[in-house]
């Protein structure tokens, strides 16, 4: 069987300190809040690929500053998730494609339900929660 590599972005807007989610219409997530991502294609890396899906499911978007958060490995080796954070300026409008029929920008903690049950580990790791938090307290020091 073949691996099945997949990315996802936590989009951040620097402006409005939210995140971009999208409430999922199709396959076996229908119905939950995940992330702008997919299914690698053929020989792409896991960042090429989520720059292709964020254009196709929420339009051209100026990302300035991506940070790897995750990387979830199952444990048959078989299927791996790769989570971004994308730091963007401001919020935008979503030109959402035929797979999502919402969107939501949300602060910290205050994530939409139900969460897709991978993101939902991934948002509720300590691990990343630090990671998250280091970041912030950077961008907070910069600014």
């Amino acid at each position: 069987m073949q691996k099945i590599v997949c990315s996802g972005a936590l989009i951040y807007a620097l402006k409005t300190k939210k995140f971009l989610f999208l409430h999922r219409t199709q396959g076996k997530q229908k119905n939950l809040w995940g992330l702008v991502g997919g299914t690698n294609e053929d020989k792409e890396t896991p960042w090429s690929a989520l720059q292709r899906e964020i254009n196709e499911e929420v339009g051209p978007v100026e990302i300035k500053k991506s940070i790897p958060l995750e990387t979830f490995v199952s444990n048959d080796n078989k299927f791996s998730f790769h989570t971004y954070l994308c730091v963007i300026k401001e919020e935008f409008l979503p030109q959402l494609n035929g797979e999502h029929n919402g969107y939501a920008w949300t602060s910290f903690g205050s994530w939409p339900k139900p969460l897709h049950h991978g993101l939902r580990n991934t948002l509720n790791s300590k691990q990343n929660l630090a990671k998250l938090e280091t970041v912030f307290k950077l961008i907070d020091f910069l600014e």
